[in-house]
């Protein structure tokens, strides 16, 4: 038999179906606020999901980009470095003028050494020297092979700053002088030196050995 209506209202056991109401209203009633139904975020699907890493950065950005530091400790930090950046300043000037003075130092006594070696071997040759002095008085080095080796000796030891002292006729000193023998001479008003018995030596300002010598004093 045939019935009229909806199959769903007459069939057994189903309920009916609720109306399904749409509040499209721009003011809520409760709140009074304005709706903004077009602001609603979209809930993203497989396909259309929005990429969260830039916008995660982003915010990362802004969030250390709107971090300020207060000027009290600003200023603070600033005046550290400064101080100890002037301290390490000062310890690098000091450091340098510590190398410098132990580079004039070790050049210093580089220089001394040296000297004292040199010298050291002109003293041991003095013997040698006082030979060459009386072959040479005697006539023994007058010509020959062994004159030239003399000269030779003697040119290559000035080289190195030794000078002979055995000049007479200049006026006694004590510094580079021995007076043996004192007689009186003729003539002179000052101790002067009137004869050589063996010759002094000196480098620079430095006496090797004083000249044994004989002084005339005034009468």
């Amino acid at each position: 038999m045939p019935h009229h209506g909806n199959e769903a209202e007459h069939s057994e056991g189903s309920e009916p179906r609720k109306p399904v109401i749409r509040d499209n209203r721009k003011v809520d009633p409760e709140t009074g606020e304005a709706r903004h139904p077009d602001s609603e975020a979209e809930a993203p699907t497989e396909g259309n999901a929005a990429p969260m890493d830039g916008d995660a950065l982003s915010q990362a950005e802004e969030i250390l980009n709107g971090v300020e530091v207060p000027a009290e400790e600003s200023v603070a930090s600033g005046a550290a470095a400064e101080a100890q950046a002037a301290e390490l300043r000062n310890d690098l000037l000091r450091l340098q003028a510590e190398y410098v003075n132990y580079r004039k130092r070790v050049e210093r006594d580089r220089a001394v050494a040296g000297e004292m070696a040199v010298i050291g071997v002109l003293n041991s040759l003095l013997p040698v020297l006082d030979d060459v002095d009386a072959a040479r008085q005697h006539g023994d080095l007058e010509d020959g092979p062994f004159a030239a080796i003399a000269t030779k000796l003697e040119n290559a030891l000035k080289t190195y700053g030794l000078e002979r002292i055995a000049d007479t006729g200049v006026e006694f000193d004590p510094t580079i002088h021995e007076a043996l023998i004192q007689q009186p001479g003729e003539d002179i008003e000052v101790d002067t030196v009137s004869q050589v018995l063996r010759s002094g030596y000196r480098s620079g300002e430095r006496v090797l050995r004083a000249a044994q010598v004989i002084v005339a004093v005034p009468a």
